[in-house]
This record gives structure tokens, C-alpha cells and sequence, in this order.
């Protein structure tokens, strides 16, 4: 179980979202709609994708 990662994309622009969705989007370090970023599988970041999982894509790796 260790060095689970999740591959988290951005597939939907954050224009639009209240403020403290686009805050999350940029926290998991995503900021132009396409790119990714890999992330730790832990609560905290599932956490963060469940409130923003109409705007990203989360695949694990």
C-alpha cells in the first residue's frame, strides 16, 4: 500500500467557481485546464477531489 500516487487532471476551467473551489483546484497545484499533477493517496487529497470532482479527472497510478 505505500507510495500509492493519484494522477489528478484538470478538465474543466474554474471560471465560474466560487472562490473556494478555485482554491482547492490551485491547491492540488493544478492551474491551466489539461494539465495534471501527481499527488500522495491520502485523505487529505481525496478530500480536496471529492469537493472539486466536477471540474477534475482522478485516476489512480
Amino acid at each position: 500500500m505505500a507510495d500509492k500516487k493519484l494522477k489528478v487532471t484538470l478538465v474543466k476551467s474554474t471560471i465560474g467557481s466560487i472562490p473556494k473551489h478555485k482554491a482547492t483546484v490551485e491547491a492540488l497545484g493544478l492551474k491551466k485546464t489539461g494539465r495534471s499533477n501527481i499527488l500522495p493517496d491520502n485523505e487529505a487529497v481525496r478530500g480536496m477531489c471529492k469537493q472539486v470532482c466536477h471540474l477534475i479527472k482522478v485516476e489512480e497510478i
